[in-house]
Formats: structure tokens, sequence, C-alpha cells
């Protein structure tokens, strides 16, 4: 769904990166994140971003970072066992998902690290690609996330706790959802996400490498999210951005 809108939903963001990382080269991915974001908050503050993704107010000052929020797992070669599961997924199909995720359905942004007493901690685009329990997920992100709003544990709750002001701009979870056009991975009543595999409270294996099966029904519950999500952020860009 592309057409003549402002934000083109089928751009595939790696054209204009340079060959570089596209949350960080990409000019557009950047451009459709500051038009998208930038928008009333749930108290009816205007939550804008300049070009740099950077939010200053009496709200706070918040420093935004895209992030793809779909891992494929295509170019992972470790550990062995996912990578022998991926290699059973014929060729084509590895690229269709790649080339999807590569489109603005599969982005988002997040506030950037930042010194404690003088620390740099890891920012969440960091911590979740690292912790042994995420494994770069973003619907168990997206867990973490809920949770935090009703003060439950979770394994990302160290780092989100860091950017508590961030997130308490949106109220509560259905209000973060709501900003950011995630309504395709939760239930209609906001209170549960809709996971990409079987979930045992971060207990069972984050990775799709159980079988080729696994995977494949990881990739399709993926795509259907990207696709969704395109089709609600183009009719959020047809109806507000016009």
């Amino acid at each position: 769904m592309g057409g003549g809108s402002v934000i083109d939903t089928t751009f595939d963001v790696r054209t204009d990166a340079g060959g570089g990382d596209p949350d960080r080269y990409s000019g557009t991915l950047r451009r459709y994140h500051q038009l998208l974001w930038s928008k009333p908050l749930p108290n009816g503050q205007l939550f804008d971003l300049d070009p740099r993704l950077r939010h200053q107010s009496t709200l706070g000052t918040f420093q935004l970072s895209s992030d793809g929020i779909v891992h494929t797992y295509t170019r992972w070669s470790r550990p062995a066992r996912l990578a022998h599961v991926v290699g059973q997924i014929p060729a084509e199909e590895q690229v269709a998902f790649y080339d999807l995720a590569c489109t603005v359905g599969a982005f988002l942004v997040f506030p950037v690290k930042h010194p404690v007493d003088g620390i740099r901690r890891q920012s969440i685009n960091q911590r979740r690609g690292t912790h042994h329990q995420i494994r770069d997920r973003f619907d168990l992100t997206l867990e973490c996330i809920r949770r935090q709003y009703t003060g439950a544990a979770s394994p990302l709750s160290d780092t989100l706790d860091l950017h508590g002001d961030f997130f308490a701009l949106f109220d509560d979870f259905r209000g973060y959802v709501e900003h950011f056009l995630l309504q395709d991975l939760v239930t209609d009543d906001f209170t549960s996400v809709r996971f990409m595999k079987d979930f045992a409270d971060f207990s069972n294996d984050p990775l799709p490498a159980g079988s080729p099966d696994e995977y494949r029904e990881y990739m399709n519950r993926w795509m259907t999210f990207i696709r969704d999500r395109n089709t609600r952020i183009a009719t959020y860009a047809a109806a507000h951005l016009a």
C-alpha cells in the first residue's frame, strides 16, 4: 500500500541507507518516524519530534532512535540449532520475510541510553538484543513493557525503569500501544500480547529454533503483523498526514 501517501509503506528502507544500517542511515525511515510519532499524547499535549527524533518541552527531553522490531534471524550463524532450522527454509521464503521486515511497519523508536550515576547503561534496544530471555524478540519486549505499566517484574525491568519518564508520557499500556500503532500485536482489550511462538512466562527458548515448522509459523505471524501494521500506518497517514 504505497500510492501517493506521505508514508510509502512499500518503501524498502535499505534503499537510501547507502549499504549501512537503515536505523542509522535511512533518511526516509527517520522522516517517517518523525511524521508518525509526532502527535498528541493522552493528556492532549503534543509530543513532537525534530528531524533528529528529539523532543524537548515542559514534558522533558527525550532522544529517540530507530530500531527494527521484527527479527528474522536469517543472518545468524549461531547458535547452530537456529542456523540449522533456518537453513531448511527455502531461500525465497527467507528473502521475502527479510524484504518485508525492511518496510516501515517493522520499525519503532525507543529512548536512547543515558548516564545514570555517571555510568552509561545499555539502551532498551541493546538490552533486549543481549538478554538471553528476549533475544531481540519485540513481542517479548512488548510483554515486558506491558508488565512495566502494571508494576510487575520482567527480564527488562531494570532497563525499562531507567526510562520511566518516557513510558509515563502514554499513561498506560493502551496509550503506548495506540500511540505507536501496535494494536495488531495485542488483544482487543489490550490486556495481552499476541506472541510469535509459544510463551511460558519467559521460561522457554525465545528463539524459533525447535523445527522448520516452528520457524515458519514464527515467520508467518510476523509477516502478517507487518502487513497489518503497514495498513494501519497507511490509514493513519491518510487521515492525519495528508
